[in-house]
């Protein structure tokens, strides 16, 4: 890419959009745009038909989504599916019309089949039933793939998709109704500290085996697919290639967070996939690797935790 290109950040304000806004001008990219959702309706397809054909961007990230936990995908259902097909449809199929011939798309490692064999290689899409809990989203996010894979087909675009495994970092969602596990139990273990609780509680049995990605890390891939013009379609695993039991992250963030209390496990609520380990030989192969480890991360998120929610 161009230092001077147009280069477009759908979602910008988001954790993984805000983590790409801070990537690009941090290597020296000068002509990055971005909308807002008041200024920018990304499901309405005129309004988002008119932005690109007027904007013209040389590249688009497609980081808008709708996200959440177990909890808000396994009750929101309908709002999952239907919100993210119709900002990703929006957006692919204007950006074609508009001639933008290079766009990244930020899907979800969810999109595997729920017991696949570990680690997931890219080629296991489609391969078996989903987790049930959030196979809506899933399911969207599957359709983004296709929607690029289709549309480079087709009208000879050059669009990728980047499985991301669990984000977390700056900017994430520590709302305890809907957040993913990670910033959940940072705000489960600081609120437990400040109260000077003996126990905190976490959901399921602590036994199911995840995978953690720093925001930053996720950013820097995303540049690197885009920076390298001779990847012109496909599927990308993003990940640390490592992963940990929930009850060992549950100790970890305890450990950061300075609450010396117990872990209590709440085995009414669902566990979720049983284990989910990417396998990022591909995106490794071409030069890439992940650089903030797990304990770094977590200190990371809590100082950015802290900085915006102090009294808990």
């Amino acid at each position: 890419m161009d230092k001077s290109a147009k280069i477009y950040v759908a979602g910008h304000r988001g954790m993984v959009g805000s983590a790409i806004v801070r990537r690009l001008e941090t290597a020296g990219y000068t002509n990055v745009i971005a909308r807002t959702s008041g200024d920018l309706d990304l499901t309405q397809q005129a309004a988002v038909s008119e932005f690109l054909s007027s904007e013209r961007p040389d590249y688009i990230f497609m980081a808008a989504a709708k996200v959440g936990g177990i909890h808000a995908n396994n009750t929101y259902r309908a709002d999952f599916i239907y919100q993210n097909l119709i900002i990703e449809a929006n957006i692919t199929h204007a950006a074609a019309k508009a001639g933008v011939g290079r766009m990244l798309f930020l899907g979800s490692s969810c999109i595997y089949p729920r017991d696949c064999p570990q680690p997931i290689r890219e080629e296991y899409l489609l391969t078996g039933p989903l987790e049930a809990t959030n196979e809506p989203y899933a399911i969207a996010k599957i359709a983004g793939v296709k929607l690029c894979e289709s549309y480079n087909l087709q009208y000879g675009t050059k669009y990728v998709s980047a499985m991301p495994t669990n984000l977390y970092g700056p900017n994430d969602n520590y709302d305890l109704a809907n957040s993913h596990v990670l910033p959940a139990l940072i705000r489960k273990a600081h609120q437990a500290k400040l109260r000077g609780d003996s126990t905190y509680t976490v959901w399921g049995s602590g036994r199911p085996m995840r995978e953690f990605l720093h925001v930053d890390d996720m950013a820097s891939a995303c540049v690197f697919l885009m920076e390298h013009d001779e990847i012109v379609d496909g599927l990308f695993n993003v990940g640390t290639g490592t992963d940990v039991t929930i009850r060992e992250l549950a100790q970890t963030v305890m450990d950061v967070v300075g609450f010396g209390g117990e872990i209590v496990f709440d085995a009414s609520k669902p566990d979720g996939t049983p284990r989910k380990l990417l396998d990022v030989s591909r995106l490794q192969g071409l030069g890439w690797k992940a650089s903030i480890g797990l304990r770094e991360g977590i200190a990371l998120a809590y100082a950015d935790f802290l900085s915006k929610h102090p009294g808990g």
